[in-house]
Protein backbone atom coordinates (compact mmCIF):
# COMPACT_ATOMS: atom_id res chain seq x y z
CA UNK A 1 0.00 0.00 0.00
CA UNK A 2 1.80 3.45 -1.06
CA UNK A 3 2.36 5.93 1.73
CA UNK A 4 0.47 9.24 1.04
CA UNK A 5 2.00 12.63 2.47
CA UNK A 6 -0.68 14.62 4.00
CA UNK A 7 0.32 18.39 2.78
CA UNK A 8 -0.30 21.02 5.82
CA UNK A 9 -0.45 24.95 5.92
CA UNK A 10 2.14 26.44 8.17
CA UNK A 11 -0.70 27.35 10.74
CA UNK A 12 -1.91 23.71 11.12
CA UNK A 13 -1.02 23.28 14.98
CA UNK A 14 -0.32 19.39 14.21
CA UNK A 15 2.65 19.96 11.72
CA UNK A 16 5.78 19.80 13.73
CA UNK A 17 8.97 18.69 12.30
CA UNK A 18 11.51 18.39 15.24
CA UNK A 19 15.21 20.70 14.06
CA UNK A 20 18.73 20.00 15.39
CA UNK A 21 19.21 23.23 17.24
CA UNK A 22 19.49 26.77 16.39
CA UNK A 23 21.47 26.56 13.47
CA UNK A 24 18.82 24.64 11.53
CA UNK A 25 16.22 27.01 12.73
CA UNK A 26 17.94 29.81 10.89
CA UNK A 27 18.42 27.82 8.10
CA UNK A 28 14.41 26.95 8.38
CA UNK A 29 13.31 30.74 8.74
CA UNK A 30 15.66 32.21 5.87
CA UNK A 31 17.44 34.33 8.64
CA UNK A 32 18.65 34.45 12.05
CA UNK A 33 16.23 33.36 14.80
CA UNK A 34 15.52 36.10 17.16
CA UNK A 35 16.10 34.97 20.61
CA UNK A 36 15.35 36.66 24.36
CA UNK A 37 18.67 38.12 25.67
CA UNK A 38 17.94 38.23 29.44
CA UNK A 39 18.13 35.14 31.42
CA UNK A 40 15.62 32.78 31.67
CA UNK A 41 14.98 30.84 34.76
CA UNK A 42 16.62 27.50 35.09
CA UNK A 43 15.54 25.44 31.93
CA UNK A 44 15.30 21.58 31.97
CA UNK A 45 15.32 21.01 27.70
CA UNK A 46 14.82 22.94 25.20
CA UNK A 47 13.04 21.68 21.58
CA UNK A 48 13.23 23.69 18.58
CA UNK A 49 10.93 22.66 15.73
CA UNK A 50 9.73 23.73 11.82
CA UNK A 51 5.99 24.88 12.12
CA UNK A 52 5.37 24.60 8.04
CA UNK A 53 7.30 26.96 6.15
CA UNK A 54 8.79 29.92 7.17
CA UNK A 55 7.82 29.24 10.79
CA UNK A 56 10.06 27.75 13.37
CA UNK A 57 9.40 27.57 17.33
CA UNK A 58 11.47 27.58 20.33
CA UNK A 59 10.22 25.70 23.16
CA UNK A 60 12.35 26.08 27.02
CA UNK A 61 11.01 23.72 29.27
CA UNK A 62 11.70 25.34 32.67
CA UNK A 63 12.70 23.54 36.32
CA UNK A 64 8.89 24.09 38.05
CA UNK A 65 10.17 22.43 41.08
CA UNK A 66 10.43 25.36 43.18
CA UNK A 67 7.08 26.52 41.96
CA UNK A 68 7.69 28.25 38.76
CA UNK A 69 6.68 28.47 35.69
CA UNK A 70 6.61 25.68 33.25
CA UNK A 71 7.24 26.28 29.93
CA UNK A 72 7.96 29.24 27.81
CA UNK A 73 8.25 29.16 24.13
CA UNK A 74 8.89 31.44 21.24
CA UNK A 75 6.91 30.98 17.79
CA UNK A 76 8.40 33.05 14.88
CA UNK A 77 7.40 33.19 11.61
CA UNK A 78 7.15 35.45 8.16
CA UNK A 79 3.43 35.20 8.11
CA UNK A 80 1.29 36.37 10.82
CA UNK A 81 1.58 34.57 14.14
CA UNK A 82 -1.91 32.87 14.77
CA UNK A 83 -3.32 33.05 18.45
CA UNK A 84 -3.46 29.85 20.31
CA UNK A 85 -5.84 31.01 22.48
CA UNK A 86 -8.82 32.82 20.30
CA UNK A 87 -11.37 32.34 22.98
CA UNK A 88 -9.04 35.34 25.40
CA UNK A 89 -10.04 38.73 24.95
CA UNK A 90 -6.54 40.57 23.24
CA UNK A 91 -5.43 43.76 25.07
CA UNK A 92 -2.82 46.00 24.10
CA UNK A 93 0.75 46.19 26.72
CA UNK A 94 3.08 48.33 25.21
CA UNK A 95 4.33 47.09 21.32
CA UNK A 96 2.44 44.09 22.12
CA UNK A 97 -1.04 42.29 22.09
CA UNK A 98 -1.60 40.04 25.34
CA UNK A 99 -3.78 36.86 25.60
CA UNK A 100 -4.30 35.15 28.54
CA UNK A 101 -6.44 32.17 29.83
CA UNK A 102 -6.78 30.15 33.08
CA UNK A 103 -5.76 26.28 31.02
CA UNK A 104 -7.75 24.88 34.37
CA UNK A 105 -7.28 21.05 32.76
CA UNK A 106 -3.66 21.45 32.57
CA UNK A 107 -1.22 20.65 35.66
CA UNK A 108 -0.84 23.49 37.81
CA UNK A 109 2.83 24.81 36.48
CA UNK A 110 1.20 25.52 33.33
CA UNK A 111 -1.59 27.31 33.85
CA UNK A 112 -2.12 29.82 33.44
CA UNK A 113 -0.99 30.40 29.81
CA UNK A 114 -0.09 34.08 28.77
CA UNK A 115 0.40 34.76 24.90
CA UNK A 116 1.92 37.83 23.76
CA UNK A 117 2.67 38.66 19.96
CA UNK A 118 4.18 41.66 17.64
CA UNK A 119 5.83 41.78 15.21
CA UNK A 120 9.93 43.01 14.97
CA UNK A 121 12.33 43.76 11.77
CA UNK A 122 9.77 42.15 9.48
CA UNK A 123 8.82 38.73 11.36
CA UNK A 124 5.83 38.36 13.54
CA UNK A 125 6.61 36.63 16.77
CA UNK A 126 4.47 35.02 19.80
CA UNK A 127 6.02 34.82 22.97
CA UNK A 128 3.60 32.07 25.00
CA UNK A 129 4.24 31.65 29.13
CA UNK A 130 2.79 28.27 30.99
CA UNK A 131 2.24 28.94 34.25
CA UNK A 132 2.79 31.37 37.17
CA UNK A 133 4.25 33.93 35.00
CA UNK A 134 4.14 37.61 35.88
CA UNK A 135 2.98 39.20 33.12
CA UNK A 136 6.17 42.40 33.86
CA UNK A 137 8.30 39.58 33.14
CA UNK A 138 6.83 38.13 30.36
CA UNK A 139 7.24 41.71 28.40
CA UNK A 140 10.90 41.88 29.87
CA UNK A 141 11.23 38.84 28.13
CA UNK A 142 9.25 39.88 24.94
CA UNK A 143 11.10 43.13 24.76
CA UNK A 144 14.84 41.30 24.82
CA UNK A 145 14.40 39.78 21.76
CA UNK A 146 16.16 40.43 18.99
Amino acid sequence: MPITTVRRSWWDPTFVEPLEGIAAADAHLGRPVPLPSVPLPLVRWVEVSAQGPGAVEVEWNLDDTRGGPGRLALFVSSAPAPTQLPDAGPRPVGDFVLRQAALDEAQPSLRPVTELSWELDGVHLRLTGQGPWDEVALVTIASSVG
